[in-house]
């Protein structure tokens, strides 16, 4: 759980590669929070999720890799994703099944 201290808070999406910050944004804030047992909650644009991860060592730095299960536009979806954190930011990439994929990068909020 240790390795959790670096991803646990709330973080708001400030870029991703797919999509710009107006679609990041249109319902709420882009977000991904991560509670210190790996569960959390993410929203960007029309799609949101719930998150199930570990912290995991990838080479010398934790990664946080998680699956996910929600809705795009009411539609259920599923799929992964990873963060790492660094200089006080989380950059990663969230993957929907058999669909998109982006990296990210957002900045810790609480």
């Amino acid at each position: 759980m240790k390795q959790m201290k670096a991803f646990a808070g709330k973080w708001r999406i400030v870029e991703m590669e797919v999509w710009d910050q107006d679609y990041v944004d249109m319902e709420v804030p882009g977000y991904i929070r991560i509670g210190a047992d790996g569960t959390g909650r993410f929203q960007f644009g029309l799609v949101s999720g719930d998150i199930d991860g570990r912290a995991e060592q990838c080479g010398n730095t934790p990664r946080f890799e998680f699956s996910w299960s929600g809705q795009d536009e009411n539609d259920p979806v599923c799929g992964r994703g990873w963060a790492v954190s660094e200089n006080g930011e989380l950059n990663g990439r969230v993957y929907q099944h058999l669909a998109d994929d982006s990296a990210f990068r957002a900045t810790k909020t609480g």
